[in-house]
């Protein structure tokens, strides 16, 4: 039985670290395409939106049910518009530096 070593100046680990740059390139890309935009706008998932917050998804359900936050309704799914979100937390950011106080 003979056995064959792969070292670096093998032409297929050439090629191998070729493929792995062009998968990192595609990833690369991938990962900075935005996602759920319409008109411009981002949404958010349910599932993003609590991780952001860091609050369950039945608290989300609260807030949706008391108009704490607003949401669009597509098939069943909530999603909300990022730029809503962003102004109601910098609006409750603002006021309590007005108040010295924290919620």
């Amino acid at each position: 039985m003979s056995y064959y070593f792969i070292d670096k100046k093998d032409p297929r680990i050439d090629v191998m670290f070729q493929g792995l740059e062009k998968m990192e390139k595609m990833l690369s890309a991938i990962e900075n395409m935005p996602k759920h935009i319409f008109n411009g706008e981002r949404f958010l998932t349910d599932e993003e939106l609590s991780n952001v917050l860091r609050v369950s998804r039945r608290t989300l359900q609260e807030y949706r049910t008391f108009g704490v936050i607003p949401y669009y309704m597509l098939q069943g799914k909530s999603l909300y518009k990022e730029s809503d979100i962003m102004k109601i937390l910098d609006d409750a950011y603002k006021r309590c530096q007005e108040e010295q106080r924290w919620v």
